[in-house]
């Protein structure tokens, strides 16, 4: 298995369980989430409550709870939302930040590729979630989420060349 790490916080965020499309000349990856139930599980053992005197309040008060599948495998946390100026600023200090460690032909296409994903990002600006891993670290990767007319379940959008690939 292959987990992708926050190269800059080491986070996981992402691993091949979920597949992914570039987007963006492969700055982006788009990875499809989805809403799931966790929790409560309805099981039918073919028994009748009320014929056997039971009461329909007995037993175990289990709660369900749904949640995105990316969210709650890798404990992203979601963040207050960014207005253009802000996110402006954030991808400016993590291009910055990012940069350096980065080598060669993945460095060079970075810096050439990263304005379309930022200009892409922004368009999008006002549909998108936030989230940042579990370490809540400021100068880490954000990943974005947001909702494509029709789908109620999430694509996710990640920032590739700020992953680092660890086999598990």
């Amino acid at each position: 298995m292959l987990v992708y790490q926050d190269l800059l916080t080491g986070d996981e965020l992402l691993s091949d369980s979920f597949p992914y499309k570039e987007v963006e000349n492969g700055v982006l990856w788009e990875v499809q989430g989805k809403w799931v139930v966790q929790g409560a599980v309805d099981v039918n053992i073919g028994a009748n409550p009320s014929a056997e005197g039971g009461c329909e309040d007995e037993g175990v008060d289990d709660q369900a709870v749904r949640v995105v599948d990316i969210v709650d495998t890798f404990r992203l946390q979601e963040q207050p939302a960014f207005d253009k100026k802000q996110f402006v600023t954030f991808m400016k200090r993590y291009i910055k930040n990012l940069t350096p460690k980065l080598e060669g032909e993945t460095q060079e296409a970075f810096k050439k590729n990263i304005e379309a994903a930022t200009k892409f990002l922004l368009q999008k600006i006002k549909d998108l979630q936030f989230f940042v891993g579990e370490s809540m670290h400021d100068d880490g990767a954000l990943v974005f989420a947001y909702y494509k007319e029709g789908s109620a379940d999430p694509p996710f959008l990640y920032i590739a060349p700020g992953l680092k690939e660890i086999k598990c």
